[in-house]
């Protein structure tokens, strides 16, 4: 009897622009939210020297990676303007990637992604994989194909915050969503970013 095994390469090594990750051993990633309405620390970091302060405590207790965002995503978020979300993640960019670790930014937008990656930035963390367009038609995808050393974390986002938990995900959810980040990252191998 014949039997067929599929199996997936999964890397153990991490290209995330400057760094290399070693992910044999797990990576603590430290949470920068520049907002006033973060879900996860109620907007005490909403300005750029306290977030600066954050991301140096969070690499003295031992972070790894440090993510930034300027937009919450929480459920019931208002969406942020454009250049609201650059005027606040920007400046501290500017100054984290000087700390010696890689630098991830949360970001939907291709606008913010480039502005980041241009500053040094080392990873993109997208809550709607690389899928919303930027106002002159490029997507987060062409923006990454750009930059193709960027790490990638690609994530899944029902619908948007206003309506996430509204309108609830039908059946069962787990092989929607792998199969969603699945195609998605056929995407970006398709536009030459490499496995890994």
């Amino acid at each position: 009897m014949n039997s067929s095994i599929s199996s997936v390469c999964v890397t153990s090594v991490w290209a995330t622009g400057r760094f290399r990750l070693d992910l044999t051993e797990p990576k603590v990633m430290g949470i920068v939210n520049v907002t006033p309405d973060s879900f996860s620390d109620g907007g005490a970091h909403d300005d750029s020297r306290s977030a600066l302060r954050h991301a140096e405590q969070l690499l003295a207790e031992g972070a790894h990676i440090l993510d930034i965002g300027g937009e919450s995503t929480r459920p019931g978020a208002p969406p942020v303007a454009l250049d609201e979300e650059l005027g606040r993640v920007l400046p501290v960019v500017r100054e984290a990637v000087k700390l010696g670790v890689p630098v991830s930014v949360d970001t939907y937008k291709p606008e913010v992604m480039q502005a980041c990656l241009d500053l040094g930035a080392d990873i993109i963390n997208d809550v709607w994989a690389l899928q919303r367009p930027a106002k002159d038609g490029r997507s987060g995808v062409d923006v990454v194909a750009g930059h193709p050393s960027c790490g990638v974390s690609l994530m899944h986002m029902h619908l948007e915050p206003q309506r996430m938990q509204v309108v609830p995900m039908d059946g069962d959810a787990v092989p929607q969503v792998a199969a969603f980040l699945a195609q998605r990252a056929q995407v970006l191998r398709e536009v030459g970013v490499a496995q890994d």
